[in-house]
């Protein structure tokens, strides 16, 4: 009787909490002063804000995560009333600024670092998701939703990082299906087109859930995957390592090896290592393994088909040549 009790009571103060609706959701988001210069600050508990932005804050950095954009720092000025990220399932939700909402649903979820999520309702980026109790459910970026399990992830962890089991998967008629294998992995077992069908002795929902237990699990913890491939079962025994690309970097295997693309495949971001092969910032790579390349999508599938090397072909200043990676 005392938990039902308890229950109830709960359950009357947050509807009680609640009763001024997205209005008053709104009204918080312009007196937290969540929205600025194009980023989002929005202030949490023990005197912090997590901040959604491209750019480096001004303020005392706690924490970085340039997978997601993500920066915590010290609030000097804290809110009195800041957002919880609520892990209940919220019945109801809106895509809000410090001007409007428009109420609605996710209608496809994050996979990973490599698929944001989808809302039913559109405002400019960027914006928050939130329930009609004010929490915060989801950050709405330019590329899509970050979904509330990556913002407890990272308020959670000491550093961002990420594990990795070298594949990218996808949803395909209820199925979870790999559309892309790491070359660079010893022995990496994992074929495109393999279905995952048990992560560790439980059964894969969906994608999404299965990118969360990988990335969210510990480095160097060991797995086991059972797959189906063709007619044949199989298992096998994996380890977590550190994943490099992603999210707002480039996701393309090579970010293990210390070079980084933007969308359009010209070198962003180059390890010291590379530069003895010749690369800068701005070649543009246009062939992979005597297969011509438009975007991250095709280098990462093509650049699977090597045996001793992948053969990179770059162009600066009309001129071309060859790179080749172990």
């Amino acid at each position: 009787m005392l938990r039902l009790f308890i229950a109830f009571h709960l359950l009357f103060l947050n509807l009680y909490a609640c009763k001024g609706g997205y209005t008053s959701c709104v009204q918080k988001a312009k007196d937290a002063k969540i929205m600025q210069q194009n980023s989002l600050y929005i202030p949490i508990k023990y005197d912090q804000r997590i901040v959604y932005s491209h750019k480096k804050p001004k303020s005392k950095i706690l924490k970085y995560d340039p997978f997601l954009s993500l920066y915590l720092i010290e609030d000097q000025k804290p809110f009195a009333y800041p957002y919880d990220i609520n892990m209940r399932l919220q019945l109801g939700t809106a895509i809000l600024n410090d001007k409007t909402a428009k109420e609605s649903r996710i209608v496809q979820h994050q996979i990973g670092l490599n698929f944001f999520g989808k809302y039913n309702q559109k405002l400019p980026a960027p914006a928050i998701i939130s329930s009609s109790c004010c929490s915060l459910e989801a950050i709405v970026s330019y590329k899509g939703v970050i979904e509330k399990e990556y913002l407890q992830y990272f308020l959670k962890t000491k550093t961002a990082l990420y594990s990795d089991i070298g594949i990218r998967v996808h949803d395909e008629n209820r199925l979870v299906l790999v559309n892309a294998s790491d070359p660079f992995i010893t022995n990496n077992p994992f074929k495109v087109q393999d279905c995952i069908v048990m992560y560790d002795n439980k059964k894969i929902k969906n994608a999404a859930s299965l990118m969360r237990k990988i990335l969210f699990s510990p480095l160097g913890s060991k797995h086991t995957v059972k797959v189906k491939r063709g007619a044949k079962f199989l298992t096998f025994k994996v380890q977590s390592r550190q994943r490099y690309g992603g999210g707002f970097l480039s996701d393309t295997f090579l970010e293990q090896k210390g070079i980084y693309f933007d969308e359009g495949l010209h070198v962003s971001s180059l390890n010291k290592k590379f530069q003895s092969y010749g690369l800068k910032i701005g070649d543009k790579l246009i062939q992979v393994n005597g297969v011509a390349v438009q975007n991250q999508n095709e280098l990462r599938r093509y650049i699977e088909n090597f045996k001793d090397y992948s053969s990179l072909l770059f162009e600066r200043n009309k001129f071309q040549f060859f790179v080749n990676i172990k």
